[in-house]
């Protein structure tokens, strides 16, 4: 099966192409390096030719409102329509858990994708799933200087391998509406994880702990990125992940 991936030269989006490949699907990778403009829509037309499904993992660095809901709605919204036309039978889009309860701009923006994935004419599937174990490293590696600001939250970290596998295996079957939500096997301060890659690292870094302020500040530090109800979990433990970190550490 031909299969769109939106967003396939980040992280989770090579993780994606690769679980569909081994699974004998044939992934096209929509992004800007492919010629593909998901916030203006160029380029998808010929790139959604022949294509059966869409898988959705495309995002953005940023925490400020408005980009997010621009860069987020406006994707979905292109990804939508462009699909519609081109007659794909479900688009499966990754989400965050939480992004109710916190009122970050980011989650702003997830909250808006999801809303034209909704109230769009293609069938869908969207799966919610926690903060993955690789979040801290792009905290380190950005951190100006020695300092590595680390925001205060309680979280369930999950394998981004496993979200991969289970966005993968979603394809080909009926579209679902809201899978269950995935999170990882164990709940942990993201400040924690962070100390915990810097010495598997072996980098000169000091985390700092940082409250951020307000309603979302408090519901993170809170468990408002937790899992709420029933809820998959994945089997990868985030110790895995560091022993994995240190492998790489010591060969490199």
């Amino acid at each position: 099966m031909r299969v769109a991936v939106a967003g396939g030269t980040g992280l989770m989006g090579k993780l994606v192409v690769r679980e569909l490949t081994e699974a004998g699907h044939e992934p096209v990778v929509l992004a800007r390096s492919s010629g593909v403009d998901l916030t203006t829509g160029a380029g998808l037309a010929d790139a959604l030719t022949g294509c059966a499904e869409i898988v959705d993992v495309s995002n953005i660095v940023t925490v400020r409102r408005k980009p997010a809901v621009e860069f987020f709605g406006g994707a979905a919204r292109n990804l939508v329509a462009a699909g519609a036309r081109a007659g794909v039978g479900q688009i499966v889009t990754l989400s965050i858990v939480g992004i109710d309860d916190v009122d970050l701009g980011y989650y702003a923006g997830k909250r808006a994708q999801e809303e034209h994935v909704k109230t769009g004419p293609v069938p869908w599937t969207i799966l919610r799933a926690t903060q993955f174990q690789e979040f801290p490293e792009p905290l380190i590696d950005d951190a100006f200087g020695p300092f590595v600001p680390v925001p205060r939250q309680l979280c369930q970290p999950v394998a981004a391998v496993e979200v991969a596998r289970a966005l993968g295996e979603q394809v080909g079957r009926p579209p679902a509406g809201y899978l269950p939500p995935l999170a990882g096997p164990e709940r942990l301060q993201m400040v924690d994880m962070a100390r915990r890659l810097v010495k598997a690292r072996r980098v000169r870094k000091v985390v700092v702990p940082v409250r951020l302020p307000g309603a979302a500040g408090k519901a993170m530090t809170d468990g408002g990125l937790l899992p709420a109800g029933p809820h998959r979990e994945g089997v990868r433990t985030f110790a895995d992940y560091v022993r994995q970190v240190e492998r790489t550490t010591e060969t490199s």
